[in-house]
């Protein structure tokens, strides 16, 4: 089950792309298909067939987008967080061969893999949760045991 909680950038985005999808692209959708079965057959016409399916798409994003947004709780930076690991930390780690690995702890809706946005849900951030800097995590995957040390913990993010 996915953790209701969203930071408030994350909330931000997702209420964006409900904006963009219900405001912009269904109307388009929507008046291409309409183009489209003024042509005429529509059990041959390609793009009358097309534009169904995506506003079909659209319409369901829609419906999750709306549910979503209602069901998430937004969590704020706190300042008597600073110091420890919580929601919206990003934090930087450090192993025993002197890997550095940097992560930010967001709800299920915010990851991103290309910046190392890993959900609240995630055995990393699970084992980070209320950790100070030097502090020792040790964290269960699949390949074993591996253990880190929390060299930094900020709330905004780091400057590379």
């Amino acid at each position: 089950m996915k953790t209701n909680l969203i930071t408030r950038a994350g909330w931000h985005k997702l209420d964006d792309e409900l904006k963009h999808l219900w405001k912009v692209e269904r109307p388009a959708v929507t008046q291409a298909v309409s183009e489209a079965a003024a042509l005429g057959d529509r059990s041959e016409n390609a793009e009358y067939i097309y534009g169904k399916k995506r506003l079909r798409e659209i319409d369901r994003r829609i419906r999750y987008l709306m549910k979503r947004l209602e069901a998430v709780k937004i969590v704020d930076h706190d300042p008597r967080q600073n110091g420890k690991v919580f929601f919206g930390a990003w934090v930087e780690l450090e192993n025993d061969e002197g890997d550095i690995a940097r992560y930010r702890i967001v709800g299920p809706d915010e990851i991103d893999t290309k910046n190392n946005h890993i959900t609240i849900d995630s055995p990393m951030a699970r084992a980070l949760i209320g950790k100070q800097v030097d502090d020792e995590v040790q964290v269960r995957t699949p390949s074993g045991v591996k253990e880190w040390y929390v060299n930094h913990i900020r709330y905004t993010p780091f400057e590379d």
